[in-house]
């Protein structure tokens, strides 16, 4: 795999996994994090040297933390301008981490504050060890989310819990991040990789081309009217019967075997 500054990058089968490596840190994002996820994002993405992983799981080094949140030793001296545009690579690296056509994973052992949060909630799914914390405590810093906290946080809780955490910055513990719907299964810390991966497994196996198509239509139809939603799903529906693994998912089924899937 691609070596990056601050970014371990692994691969196991069809799993491709990013580890951000600054555990002296709590793995806090700055400018040269950002821009290490945007070069994976890039590996990750159609025409990328890494574009025929099925499932990507990013996480953090260290035990400690997933992201600690922004680095604010690099922001205490930022300008207007400056903090604009810190803000506008992180949302650029988060979208293009959200447009992946694979699944991605968050796996978070330990804090997601602040831009820790915001880049898991930037993932597809977040899985949790029961160690972890999360929380949106910028206003105590005197700034607000600027990496998309303030927008995919209300999709993801409803817009009354996510005023409720921005507005008191509160951090709150795995099992009430599972209630409220903000992750999608807590594992215990010390079983939690192994957990990470049988979810992931889970995944690898099915159709990736349907899986993908899944993805799409799940992500381009949220914002759409539900009319216009529903012609998308039929749109993709109807795509996915031109495809070789449509045929072997459905012959496999049929036959009771296990089906092989090629990306075809």
């Amino acid at each position: 795999m691609p070596e990056l500054e601050t970014l371990l990058l692994s691969r196991e089968g069809d799993i491709v996994f990013v580890t951000i490596n600054r555990p002296a840190k709590l793995n806090a994002l700055n400018e040269e994090v950002l821009r290490d996820l945007e070069r994976a994002a890039l590996m990750l993405g159609p025409g990328g040297d890494q574009s025929g992983a099925r499932v990507v799981v990013i996480t953090g080094a260290g035990g400690k933390a997933f992201v600690a949140g922004a680095d604010i030793a690099a922001m205490i001296d930022m300008t207007v301008l400056q903090g604009r545009a810190f803000s506008e690579l992180g949302h650029r690296v988060f979208d293009a981490i959200e447009r992946l056509p694979m699944p991605v994973i968050a796996a978070v052992d330990g804090f997601a504050l602040g831009g820790g949060m915001e880049l898991a909630m930037a993932c597809d799914v977040i899985y949790a060890s029961d160690a972890s914390r999360f929380g949106q405590p910028e206003v105590g810093l005197g700034v607000i989310p600027g990496f998309g906290g303030t927008q995919r946080l209300p999709r993801l809780v409803g817009p009354a819990k996510a005023r409720e955490l921005i507005f008191t910055g509160e951090i709150i513990r795995a099992d009430e991040a599972l209630r409220i719907g903000l992750v999608q299964a807590v594992f215990p810390k010390d079983d939690f990789m192994t957990a990470v991966m049988k979810r992931a497994g889970l995944v690898v196996a099915q159709a990736p081309l349907a899986v993908s198509q899944a993805k799409r239509a799940i992500d381009r139809g949220l914002d759409l009217p539900l009319e216009r939603a529903c012609e998308l799903e039929q749109q993709a529906f109807g795509v996915l019967f031109a495809t070789e693994d449509r045929r072997e998912g459905m012959s496999a089924f049929v036959e009771k075997r296990k089906p092989v899937f090629e990306s075809k």
